[in-house]
């Protein structure tokens, strides 16, 4: 399951990776076309708009599979492990149900979106309204996901607070440090070392 899971991740960040680069494509070549040879891509709005919309729900699905949306975790690690996981089964149940008030707010403008067309290209704006759908979808299940692992105290749980966690990617933490060497007597931390005296 979690090689699948994988599996779709590389695609969407491949797609991801399409959209960027098609959206900044279109975007600099209308900047010169209108500057320079007072023209332009007349789709070109449209376009990076809609690939935006999708870039945004698409790269929130990915960053949520990896625990990288923002977080106060200070008061939940400071409590004890079972007051913690109880933190964490409550906040994974309003989460799911803002999930399915998003799902359900975006079935229907998909609905409604189909009956209107954008304004250049006349694609259907249900595009639009699928971009939050079919992420939150996702979302939905990495979010069940996880609170299944909670409530059956899998080893591969992430609760919010613990120190397992918060140490799950340390390279966002930024890169190790090694700590100073301590200075010799008599010499100031930050002077530099005395060659002559190294020779002897």
């Amino acid at each position: 399951m979690k090689s699948v899971a994988d599996l779709l991740e590389r695609i969407t960040e491949w797609i991801m990776a399409l959209m960027l680069a098609v959206m900044v494509g279109l975007v600099f070549s209308n900047v010169v076309l209108r500057y320079i040879f007072s023209s332009g891509i007349v789709a070109a709005e449209e376009i990076a708009r809609l690939m935006f919309v999708w870039l945004v729900f698409l790269g929130a699905t990915v960053a949520l599979r990896h625990q990288r949306h923002l977080g106060l975790e200070i008061l939940q690690s400071r409590l004890p492990f079972k007051v913690r996981r109880a933190c964490a089964v409550i906040s994974h149940l309003m989460i799911l149900y803002a999930l399915y008030l998003f799902v359900q707010g975006s079935w229907m403008q998909l609905l409604i979106g189909m009956g209107t067309f954008s304004t250049v290209l006349r694609f259907p704006m249900a595009i639009y309204a699928a971009a939050g759908f079919f992420p939150a979808l996702a979302m939905a299940l990495i979010v069940l996901a996880n609170l299944w692992r909670i409530v059956t105290n899998h080893p591969g749980a992430r609760i919010p607070g613990d120190p397992d966690t918060m140490m799950d990617h340390p390279e966002s933490h930024g890169p190790a440090v090694a700590p100073p060497a301590p200075a010799a007597p008599g010499r100031h931390p930050g002077a530099a070392p005395n060659t002559a005296a190294a020779k002897h």
